[in-house]
């Protein structure tokens, strides 16, 4: 039978949350039940409230999430009722042209739940709910495809670990798997968010040296330098174009700036700074969404040929959830990637409002919703 449970959504374009009974149908074929046990408040479920992504209001948001396994179809057999899971929005369908050539972290065509999850009661009852990157897990329970269901270590810390579901590895993924980092190479992430110090984490586990952090606030540059920042660049005070520059010449004599730069902003202005802070033949990660409407800011071919290099867009840090997802919270438990920093605060399923508010001060790197 299906379920009644109790889920956060946004009902139209900029309107306040709201918390509100929500129907569960039992999972159908390819599809799994999870009993949601934590979900990180990201920056995608704002975009999703402001209209940012698409206007198929309304939507049962939250993403970033760790729970059990309560059931599943029957033709399901890579998960089973009790397996602790984190949440993805990448479950490849095996099937595309990206995975028919092995590229499966590309994959085009990602799975979601069949089923549609409905508004129970009040205002809207029976109305079908888009869930937030197919997962829609600020709820008691969710339907997912079975596919997003990734196993992992159940020894982790449910808030930890759920955050891999998102912006941990989005941002730790645009740094190794899109952009390269590691050994001899220098990393600089422009941003300095949920995502941008992941990107940090993920440069100092590659071994890139030196690490540069910049933004422009003094409380993030600190969470920066404690998940493996090695200088910090402050650019509402100082050019960090210049700066990166600078920095990347005393490890590399002549260098002209990094060797991977991530804009984990997405606006122009700091894809502009991204580009020209790369060294010759150095890569540009954007990972930061942009609203739409946004441009490529106006840049003179000749510099674009000039640098030779890369331009990459990283689509949630190319990663392959089942390879990515179980390694690093394996890194997490040896004690080598600290997720626990990433969790500034617990709150409780009615206060992702007020969480998205804190959001917009930068006053938290990621507050998670414990069901």
């Amino acid at each position: 039978m299906s379920q009644i449970v109790k889920g956060v959504i946004a009902r139209a374009k900029g309107a306040p949350v709201e918390t509100v009974n929500i129907v569960v149908p039992d999972p159908g074929q390819g599809e799994a039940v999870v009993k949601i046990l934590t979900c990180g408040v990201c920056h995608t479920d704002l975009h999703y409230r402001e209209g940012g992504i698409n206007d198929e209001f309304p939507f049962l948001l939250g993403h970033e999430a760790a729970g059990i396994v309560e059931a599943v179809g029957d033709d399901v057999t890579d998960v089973a009722p009790g397996d602790f899971v984190v949440l993805n929005w990448r479950a490849v369908c095996g099937q595309c042209r990206a995975c028919k050539r092995g590229e499966q972290q590309y994959c085009f065509d990602s799975q979601n739940a069949t089923q549609k999850m409905t508004i129970a009661d009040g205002e809207g009852a029976g109305t079908e709910l888009s869930p937030a990157l197919g997962i829609g897990a600020f709820a008691e329970k969710t339907l997912v495809a079975a596919g997003q269901c990734t196993k992992v270590d159940p020894q982790a810390r449910p808030a930890a670990a759920g955050l891999l579901g998102c912006g941990v590895m989005a941002g730790l993924g645009a740094a190794i798997n899109t952009g390269g980092a590691g050994r001899g190479k220098s990393l600089a992430v422009i941003g300095c968010g949920g995502v941008g110090v992941a990107a940090i984490a993920g440069g100092a586990l590659a071994g890139s040296m030196p690490i540069i952090a910049v933004d422009i606030d003094a409380k993030k540059l600190e969470a920066a330098t404690k998940l493996g920042a090695t200088h910090t660049v402050d650019s509402s005070k100082v050019d960090p174009v210049a700066a990166i520059a600078e920095i990347c010449d005393k490890y590399y004599p002549g260098a002209e700036g990094a060797d991977v730069v991530v804009d984990a902003v997405g606006i122009p202005a700091t894809w502009k700074q991204a580009f020209y802070a790369r060294d010759l033949a150095g890569t540009v990660v954007l990972v930061g969404v942009p609203n739409p409407g946004m441009t490529v800011p106006e840049i003179p071919l000749g510099d674009v040929f000039g640098r030779g290099g890369a331009l990459k867009s990283s689509w949630y840090g190319d990663c392959l959830p089942s390879r990515d997802f179980p390694m690093l919270v394996d890194l997490y438990r040896d004690g080598r990637l600290d997720l626990d920093a990433f969790v500034t605060e617990e709150i409780g399923i009615d206060d992702v409002e007020a969480a998205f508010e804190k959001m917009h001060h930068g006053d938290v790197l990621r507050s998670v919703v414990v069901i």
